[in-house]
């Protein structure tokens, strides 16, 4: 890890879960989606199910089941169209669904203890939201804690009546954490619709490629590139990731703490983060 001084303008650093701090190409929701829809006879791929990834998961489903393909699936299986109702009973299976599957893929991502309590000698506030709902977290959360990954608070889909990617979890988080400016605070997601929840309050946000959903690799697959391939696999993020506009790039969190020293500079140098006027504009 790189030491650096102490912040002189960033108050908090909030964080996506799967994909960024856990979980290593975010895979416990993608067996469990394709699983759910195979039981009504509706066969989807890995890819399919990671299109709407970073939503709620009453919302992912819902997104699924409207991709045309999906949709036409579901209406000769059914012999009758995808609706709200059926989104519904769908998400009634799938949340003890993921409860099971979190638990094998709940190691943290390489360096995320060590980061967050660097952080914390620094000043810094640890914030967290997720497209996971509070019945999953509750499994999800002791086995992060275990490994040394406790954040200062949560807000899970479902708690507020907008989740991503509007900015209601993260001014929740601001509340929770004392945050006193967005701008002040970096939103680091590995998914579209959780760079926007961070965009869309003001903050900084700090895209994750290597070991996040846009790419889907196990941590031993990302290893075993050369770089040459890991450029192409960045680019392929790159694309993934582009609507959110994020502000910064990285490999994975291990890569974060520079990043934050550019942007407590930039801060220093009077600058604000894309998504600024995004914010002011609300």
């Amino acid at each position: 890890m790189v030491n650096i001084m102490q912040f002189q303008h960033l108050q908090a650093v909030v964080f996506d879960w799967a994909g960024t701090v856990i979980d290593f190409g975010s895979q416990a929701p993608m067996a469990a989606f394709v699983e759910l829809f195979a039981r009504h006879g509706v066969a989807i791929s890995i890819d399919e199910a990671r299109v709407p990834m970073g939503l709620p998961k009453w919302e992912h489903i819902q997104a699924l089941g409207q991709q045309p393909r999906i949709a036409a699936a579901w209406q000769e299986a059914k012999g009758a169209p995808f609706t709200d109702d059926d989104v519904d009973a769908l998400y009634a299976e799938f949340t003890p669904m993921n409860m099971a599957s979190v638990q094998h893929h709940a190691r943290l991502i390489g360096g995320t203890s060590e980061l967050v309590q660097m952080l914390r000698e620094r000043g810094l506030r640890i914030g967290s939201t997720t497209g996971y709902n509070r019945e999953i977290m509750q499994v999800l959360a002791p086995l992060a804690a275990a490994q040394g990954f406790v954040p200062d608070n949560l807000v899970c889909a479902g708690d507020l009546p907008q989740s991503r990617p509007s900015p209601m979890g993260m001014i929740q988080t601001f509340k929770d954490l004392g945050v006193t400016q967005a701008e002040a605070s970096v939103k680091v997601d590995d998914t579209v619709p959780g760079l926007l929840e961070g965009r869309s309050a003001g903050c900084w946000t700090v895209a994750v490629m290597a070991s996040g959903n846009a790419l889907g690799l196990t941590e031993e697959q990302w290893r075993a590139m050369d770089e040459p391939a890991r450029e192409v696999a960045r680019e392929q993020a790159r694309q993934s990731l582009g609507d959110a506009q994020p502000d910064f790039w990285i490999d994975s969190i291990s890569s974060l703490l520079p990043v934050l020293r550019d942007i407590d500079l930039r801060l220093d140098l009077g600058q604000h983060p894309s998504g600024a006027l995004l914010a002011e504009a609300r």
